[in-house]
């Protein structure tokens, strides 16, 4: 892990540079894949399933029984979890439902908003050694609130052709309707432009790796709406000297664990304590079953100490971390200025975990410093807004003059007719 001291704001926008992730190379070996699927549907989907997945599959659609198995399989105390998670998720994301209201501009002109739901979404779930069943949870749920009438998931089978129980279980709590054992780019593909089993819809959700990301970045350019670009997952922590070493280590090594391009920062004011930090890394790094991963991820990683918390803050909005968490005794001072961040997280006891799982905020966010353009995964996300307005003959005299004017000087005659042979 690099420690860089007291660095000149000329030096900054080094330090704050992700790992490189540029997937382009990818992009013709992807495109083959993409249009196979669009030519050839589920033939294609099989034929990709099992060179990537090494499953041999008839029926990609996921069954009842299936369903009812997988549930079997769940213990009581991850099912109890998962409800809980699901709870807090709902509850959140609820109270961010759009509530329209009719405004009068000007008097006989009113205007307003109707939020209306995708029709179809597609949430993409990655399997294999970790199986985000809590990604499902964070995707499913804001969209049955927001009244998708079609949530279908995509997710690649393993060698036995099923998929994880807890993807499938999180999957019939969260109101998924239909699931396939699809992968890859096989599915982005699949739910894109639609086969002889799964619907095309209409946006796509969800992490990957460096194959689905790039499916979707094409799939994006003109057949599908996704999410919010990708990339590594990330944490900075802001420490001072009353953070528990602990604490800001497990926080880092949190992030650090999910994948060898991901990346954690440290930044202080207080020099004092990065000795501590860095020995309990070290510590704590020797007991994880991911230790390898983990290790990759830190070689990128780096703890930045800085001159006051003026910088503090102004290199926390030049960063803009996916996930900040603030572990400072006046951590409420400091979070009123950040501008640019995924989501934050206050205090000695909220650890970024919390977001991941069951706080109820959604662990979908922007990273790679989109979280200066760009919200997390909400409510907004799963729908889209129509503009509705009403005019009466008074309301049009109002602000016709005003149109014909304008239309005028924009030489769009036909415009200012429209408004012409109403009034008069």
């Amino acid at each position: 892990m690099n420690i860089i001291k007291y660095p000149c704001r000329e030096e900054w926008h080094k330090i704050i540079a992700r790992p490189a992730f540029d997937h382009s190379h990818l992009y013709e070996s992807v495109k083959k894949v993409l249009e196979e699927v669009r030519l050839d549907g589920d033939k294609a989907v099989a034929i990709y399933t099992e060179k990537f997945d090494h499953a041999v599959l008839e029926n990609f659609t996921v069954t009842a029984d299936e369903m009812d198995e997988a549930e079997q399989l769940i213990s009581k105390e991850l099912k109890e979890a998962i409800q809980l998670a699901s709870a807090n998720i709902d509850t959140f994301h609820r109270s961010q439902q759009f509530l329209s209201q009719k405004i009068e501009t000007t008097p006989g002109v009113v205007c307003w908003q109707k939020a209306v739901a995708i029709e179809k979404v597609g949430l993409y779930i990655p399997g294999g050694t970790a199986p985000l069943f809590s990604t499902v949870l964070m995707l499913a749920i804001p969209a049955r609130i927001a009244g998708c009438s079609e949530i279908v998931l995509c997710s690649p089978p393993a060698k036995n052709g099923k998929l994880h129980p807890a993807i499938l279980y999180a999957a019939r709590q969260a109101g998924v309707s239909r699931i396939f054992k699809i992968g890859g780019i096989q599915a982005i593909a699949a739910m894109t432009y639609g086969t002889e089993t799964v619907p095309r819809v209409y946006k796509i959700f969800g992490p990957g790796n460096q194959y689905v990301t790039a499916a979707k970045q094409l799939v994006a350019m003109r057949d599908v709406a996704i999410d919010m670009p990708a990339g590594p997952s990330e944490v900075e922590v802001i420490a001072d000297d009353t953070a528990n070493p602990a604490f800001v280590a497990a926080d880092m090594l949190s992030q650090a664990e999910h994948g060898a391009d991901s990346q954690a920062i440290l930044v202080t004011t207080h020099e004092n304590i990065v000795e501590k930090i860095v020995a309990e890394i070290e510590r704590q790094l020797n007991e994880l079953p991911r230790k390898e991963l983990t290790e990759q991820a830190l070689q990128h990683s780096r703890i930045v100490v800085l001159k006051d918390n003026h910088e503090l803050i102004d290199f926390t909005n030049a960063y803009a971390p996916e996930h900040l968490i603030i572990e400072t005794k006046d951590y409420a001072v400091l979070a009123e200025q950040v501008i640019n961040a995924g989501s934050v997280f206050l205090g000695h006891f909220t650890p970024e975990s919390a977001g991941d799982y069951a706080s109820g905020t959604n662990h979908t966010l922007p990273t790679n410093g989109y979280a200066r353009m760009f919200s997390g995964v909400n409510m907004d996300s799963f729908v889209k807004k129509i503009t509705f307005q009403e005019i009466t003959p008074t309301g049009l005299k109002n602000i016709g003059q005003a149109i014909e004017t304008m239309a005028q000087a924009e030489s769009l005659q036909a415009h200012r007719n429209a408004v012409n042979l109403r009034i008069f």
